[in-house]
């Protein structure tokens, strides 16, 4: 009896001790709530703000004529027909190129290489160029794929473009697979090795698939970013006026072209307000893009992964 009056008397002189402390903790806390919930709100209040400023502008002008239409110095005649096309033609090449070569890039960093000095290299580097800003990529495809390979991209052409696009998104497509290859349970490996499949035979058949639905969707959200980007592609010499479509034949690749971010920047920085407004119906179109492109990969995702 006498113990647990004097347990009793510890454990309360305990709580008077420590309950300053717990205050004082759960008074930061609510503070650091508040702060998130403002940076957050005033985040979205700005966002609104100018999508409602864009939507505004831009939804007037757009029509099937400006879908339909080649860019011209008459505002009133301009269209973003090539500028889409060209962004078609290079989200279309940039997936060809950079989603093997990131994916099997991620595959082998994650099921084959071994851990040493090199492969914690090759990692290093790989995470560093993720953060890498797009103007030097853009410098570096303008020396690379521009100057040396000339003779193959024709210089200023949709295939030095989409090789640009490619490194710029490369890095993040390997983080994104290899991700996407560690959640898989390390069970499902050992089973496979215990049945006397191959290592390849296991991640074709076991592993691959059931990583798949997050690779298409960090690839996707890669390519998101690649079709946004402009900085890159003005540095490599993109054009911003092109009255022709190119051709759709391999030999196509090798043609001058434009992107909407590239048409979008020659018409944000004309000083007429009727280009203005044709800026503000580019980048709706360009977030239409981005949208389905984002629904896309949903999809793909739930569809793999309904199919476990």
């Amino acid at each position: 009896m006498a113990q647990d009056v004097k347990s009793g008397v510890s454990g309360s002189q305990s709580d008077s001790l420590f309950e300053p402390n717990i205050l004082k903790r759960y008074s930061f806390d609510k503070v650091f709530a508040i702060a998130t919930w403002v940076a957050t709100f005033f985040g979205l209040t700005i966002l609104a703000i100018l999508l409602f400023d864009v939507f505004s502008d831009g939804l007037p002008r757009l029509s099937w004529s400006f879908l339909t239409s080649f860019p011209s110095r008459r505002p009133s005649a301009a269209g973003i027909l090539s500028p889409l096309v060209g962004s078609i033609w290079l989200l279309v090449t940039v997936a060809m190129i950079a989603f093997p070569l990131g994916v099997g890039a991620g595959i082998f960093l994650e099921e084959y290489a071994k851990d040493n000095w090199f492969t914690q290299l090759i990692e290093i580097n790989i995470a560093n160029l993720a953060a890498v800003p797009s103007i030097i990529y853009g410098l570096l495809g303008l020396q690379i794929f521009v100057r040396w390979m000339e003779p193959i991209t024709q210089g200023r052409s949709i295939l030095t473009g989409a090789l640009t696009l490619s490194l710029l998104i490369l890095p993040v497509i390997i983080i994104s697979t290899r991700e996407a290859l560690r959640a898989v349970p390390d069970s499902l490996r050992q089973a496979g090795f215990a049945l006397g499949a191959t290592r390849w035979q296991v991640i074709s058949q076991q592993i691959f698939p059931l990583a798949l639905p997050a690779i298409l969707t960090g690839t996707i959200l890669a390519l998101s970013r690649a079709i946004g980007e402009t900085a890159s592609l003005i540095t490599i010499g993109a054009l911003t006026y092109i009255a022709f479509l190119p051709d759709l034949s391999p030999k196509g690749l090798q043609s001058p072209f434009t992107a909407l971010p590239i048409q979008i920047f020659n018409w944000v920085s004309r000083p007429q307000e009727e280009f203005q407004i044709n800026a503000a119906a580019g980048i709706i179109v360009l977030m239409m893009v981005l949208i389905l492109m984002n629904s896309t990969a949903i999809l793909l995702r739930n569809k793999f992964q309904s199919k476990r």
